[in-house]
């Protein structure tokens, strides 16, 4: 890769700091703080103890990215490591070599491809296929090896049929014919379920000219010499792939019913394919050696680093690298016509995010090709987006159902987060309030000391987080005012106890049962669980007897005077099958004013039919209404509300 001497030092002692006694400092002494700094970036942490080899991994990976983001070349000798690992592989044992192999898979060499180090990520893919299923490679690599004579006729001619067609239009070019890596082809094989025999495009022709015009140029000629498969163009000299990729593919009707997939490039295009970031050290020409390849490099590094910031911890960052690490691109327009590239299934809140945080987490709808869609809607090639955002717009966690990069993922969950922690600590003052005011005393007139005397006691920092736990349901509110009254007088009093009012705005630490889905107007009971806060099921709810064993859990709740809102509620209508029947038991429920969320068939007949559906309603009283409306429906025979 004709690296710098720093970084042949550097990879000559990678090792150093991780398998013997020398320090950092010894290293930066000897060979420079540079060297020291790049050795240090690609050594293991092998001094912290780790629950798992999952989250040891995923710390490493997350120490390396922070080096990475000040020096690239971290990650070049951290590949060119792990290419000399998988080279000798085969000297570890079985299970080591799984192991080895399957992370190589899953991450190096997607690195190297999304650092345009082509060479080494075909190489790293051919060795993971030798060593996960040394059969088939082997059974693969032989069918190619008999084909290889009849085949190379083709190329050879084929190659011939280029060449003589770029001369007698006066180019020169340089044109290769070569057979796809094994990997690829196996890949292919089993994504499309495809034999072998039924993969026509085995062989690639490269033709390598001097300039992008000229480019545009051969494209022309190769359409006229051979027919083009319609759809199989993609011009990444305009769009180029993240990694800084650049090159016209185009895959055409060959001779003898063969497709072949041709590429067409420049010459500095084709350094930047074959090592990418590396093509910086490579060509040292001022401003164009600093070029695109490596700012892209580096946004994906900040984009990476943001990510990890807002990651809740190592194991969940390397869940979102590896998210990152496979798209399969489409492009959109922004309104002013920017280009954005976003992994192929992304919707519109992929693309606010991508946009800027600010505008993701306010975005309240979107337009695709000027019309309204819904923020689910999957983006296509060509698309022009524009997101609609307001000041009072928020991520929700449904959110997380569709969304596919890691940087609106970690987004979305990071916000949601903050909220549930904000949410959590004002539902655990006024769950703790009530349980201090039902022994008789007032919670804001109880004194600083006392309330440090029990965090010390509970061995927790500061109050707002004891009031969190309290919210989340991981500790008892009864029990902990007990503690936090018990050393102001010798027995505590005997207060009201008005119960908890739940006004339907609590987010996410207020949740209704999904199994008698409560609504305004029932009698209500609230259960505190760990980790998800008050559950609030109806007092007739046929799942409670699960709880009994739990009673210092329950909590008396009611239902706020004021309360506005929707909230769910399911009913069963049961109908004779007859056309346009639910089309008319939907009209009757958007009459009374009311949505429907879901709907599925509970059972089905020759004859009747058992419709589960539901509703999003404000009380009792609205749903009254609405199940009557549906019983003046003369082949509506029954209805009923649904619990458990």
């Amino acid at each position: 890769m004709q690296m710098d001497g720093k970084s042949i030092v550097a990879a000559i002692l990678h090792d150093v700091i991780e398998d013997t006694a020398s320090s950092k400092e010894e290293v930066a002494k000897e060979f420079g703080e540079d060297v020291a700094e790049l050795v240090d970036g690609v050594s293991k942490i092998g001094q912290i103890e780790f629950s798992s080899e999952e989250e040891a991994q995923a710390e490493n990976f997350r120490k390396m990215l922070l080096a990475m983001s000040r020096d690239i070349r971290v990650i070049l000798i951290k590949l060119a490591d792990r290419l000399h690992n998988m080279r000798t592989i085969d000297a570890m044992p079985r299970d080591k070599q799984r192991r080895i192999a399957r992370e190589t898979l899953e991450i190096y060499a997607p690195i190297a491809n999304r650092l345009g180090v082509r060479k080494w990520a075909y190489e790293l893919e051919r060795l993971v296929f030798a060593t996960l299923y040394p059969l088939r490679y082997a059974v693969l690599k032989q069918t190619m090896k008999q084909r290889q004579g009849n085949r190379k006729a083709i190329v050879s001619k084929v190659g011939d049929a280029i060449v003589n067609r770029l001369e007698s239009s006066g180019i020169a070019g340089d044109v290769t014919g070569r057979e796809k890596h094994l990997y690829s082809i196996y890949r292919k094989m089993k994504e499309k379920t495809l034999t072998f025999d039924e993969i026509y495009d085995v062989y690639a022709f490269r033709i390598t000219v001097d300039t992008v015009d000229t480019c545009y140029r051969v494209l022309g000629i190769l359409h006229s010499l051979y027919k083009p498969i319609p759809g199989r163009f993609k011009d990444y000299i305009a769009i180029p792939k993240a990694n800084g990729y650049q090159s016209l593919h185009t895959i055409v009707f060959g001779p003898y019913g063969l497709s072949l997939e041709i590429q067409i490039r420049t010459e500095e295009m084709h350094r930047v394919a074959d090592v990418g970031v590396a093509a910086h050290w490579l060509y040292k020409s001022g401003a164009e050696g600093e070029g695109k390849v490596q700012q892209q490099a580096l946004q994906w590094l900040k984009d990476l680093l943001d990510i990890q910031q807002k990651a809740g911890n190592s194991s969940e960052f390397l869940e979102h690298l590896k998210v990152d690490l496979f798209p399969d691109e489409v492009y959109v327009f922004t309104p002013n016509g920017e280009i954005k590239k976003l992994p192929r299934g992304s919707t519109t809140v992929d693309f606010a995010y991508d946009v800027h945080t600010g505008v993701g987490d306010r975005c309240i709808g979107a337009k695709v090709n000027y019309k309204l869609v819904p923020l689910r809607t999957q983006l296509k090639n060509g698309d022009h987006v524009e997101i609609i955002t307001s000041e009072w717009g928020r991520p929700t966690p449904s959110w997380l159902n569709y969304v596919v990069t890691s940087r609106a993922r970690a987004h979305i969950r990071s916000f949601l987060k903050s909220q549930k922690n904000e949410e959590s600590c004002l539902l655990g003052e006024r769950l703790l309030d009530k349980a201090v005011t039902v022994l008789g005393f007032d919670l804001g007139q109880i004194e600083e000391k006392q309330k440090k005397k029990l965090l010390k006691k509970l061995q927790i920092k500061k109050w707002p987080l004891l009031l969190e736990e309290i919210g989340i349901g991981n500790r008892v509110a009864d029990i902990v005012a007990r503690q936090l009254v018990s050393d102001i007088s010798g027995k505590t009093k005997k207060g009201k106890d008005t119960g908890l009012a739940i006004t339907g705005t609590e987010g996410v630490v207020v949740t209704f049962g999904k199994c008698c889905h409560p609504i305004p107007g029932d009698p209500v009971l609230g259960y505190l669980s760990a980790g998800r806060g008050v559950v609030v099921h109806t007092a007739d709810c046929p799942n409670l007897g699960k709880f009994q064993k739990h009673p210092e859990r329950w909590l008396d709740v009611h239902w706020e005077d004021t309360l506005k809102g929707v909230f769910q509620v399911a009913i069963q209508v049961e109908s004779r099958n007859e056309q346009g029947a639910l089309a008319a038991i939907a009209a009757a429920i958007s009459d009374m004013d009311a949505n429907i969320d879901k709907v599925t068939f509970a059972e089905r007949d020759g004859n009747f039919s058992a419709l589960n559906i539901i509703l999003e309603v404000s009380d009792r009283v609205h749903l009254a209404k609405i199940m009557r409306k549906i019983r003046t429906q003369e082949f509506v025979s029954r209805i009923s509300r649904v619990k458990g």
